[in-house]
């Protein structure tokens, strides 16, 4: 990958004359089926643009209560895009389709109009959760049925279409726009895209700018991501298996269940532990296992392109004895 950045033919992107990110926007956009892509320097922006190409000022999206777009972006909604937020209750892939139709507001009756629907393939906060193809397809005739928008923030969609075979030419059919990251599971330094219509995907190109998004030898990086595109998609099922050999192991501590563990995400439960989470993250670092502390009751463990069996069978032998306190 450090060979291709090296080697990697360049322009100025803000002008469109950067030939490795074009290439990466046609090939990334032909993968989902549909007509351009935007590259971004990271997955936020990447949602933040596409709900400003969809969501005007002053109206809303609605999403799930644990959805990136409404945790982890600091609200950038709201602030860079006057765009409001209402939430279902959070529950990873499990959505009720006809919850979230049921929750649609037409524009009028001076009420905030609903423009669009936000998913996340797959969830994060659900541990690596895949929403099924059904429930999408479901979401999808809820969206048409009222003239609104349907979004996937996929930035681990590449973790989806590995772990139920679905084609990522049907992922994009169903969607209006897409996120996808290119960092994550498929371990490129930097980059996330932005898939739409052509139409979409110029506006875009002007919010990226506003955002303060636009790179020049930005080929350096889409080199990376082309690369990554090509030589990580299929190996991505290694760290769904390492992933529930985790979740095996650890079952017996009663913080996490086995049968939930899709993808490559081990969501850890230890509202029953002895040990709350920032304690057992400083525990399982000084043994040099990595942890993530998303709550006081809550971490994550994940597997990705650069933990091996090695460190797997390390992290089994040392976070057992730790999460029994």
């Amino acid at each position: 990958m450090r060979e291709a950045m090296a080697h990697a033919e360049v322009g100025d992107d803000v002008y469109g004359e950067d030939p490795t990110v074009n290439a990466l926007e046609a090939e990334v956009a032909a993968l989902f089926g549909h007509e351009a892509a935007l590259f971004t320097p990271s997955g936020s922006m990447a949602n933040q643009t596409a709900l400003q190409v969809l969501v005007s000022a002053g109206d809303e999206v609605l999403c799930d209560a644990d959805a990136h777009l409404v945790t982890y972006e600091i609200g950038a909604a709201a602030a860079y895009g006057g765009v409001s937020t209402r939430t279902w209750p959070a529950c990873g892939g499990d959505i009720d389709p006809d919850l979230v139709a049921g929750m649609i507001r037409p524009a009028g009756y001076w009420a905030v109009p609903t423009r669009a629907i936000a998913v996340e393939q797959t969830h994060n906060r659900g541990g690596g959760a895949v929403i099924p193809l059904s429930t999408l397809e479901s979401l999808r005739r809820a969206a048409n049925a009222a003239g609104i928008a349907l979004h996937c923030d996929g930035a681990r969609i590449w973790h989806a279409h590995m772990a139920d075979g679905v084609p990522l030419s049907v992922y994009g059919g169903l969607f209006d726009t897409l996120s996808v990251c290119l960092s994550k599971g498929l371990g490129a330094p930097v980059g996330s895209l932005v898939i739409s219509s052509a139409e979409r995907i110029d506006k875009a190109r002007w919010i990226r700018k506003r955002l303060g998004g636009g790179m020049r030898q930005a080929g350096i990086l889409a080199a990376a991501g082309r690369y990554a595109l090509a030589h990580h998609i299929g190996r991505l099922g290694e760290d769904h298996a390492r992933a529930r050999r985790l979740a095996e192991a650890l079952a017996a501590t009663g913080v996490v269940d086995p049968a939930k563990v899709r993808t490559n995400i081990v969501a850890l439960d230890l509202t029953k532990s002895t040990v709350d989470a920032p304690a057992f993250g400083a525990s399982a670092r000084a043994a040099g296992v990595l942890v993530s502390v998303l709550g006081p009751r809550t971490a994550r463990l994940v597997t990705h392109l650069d933990l091996d069996d090695e460190g797997v069978d390390r992290a089994i032998e040392v976070l057992p004895p730790l999460l029994a306190g």
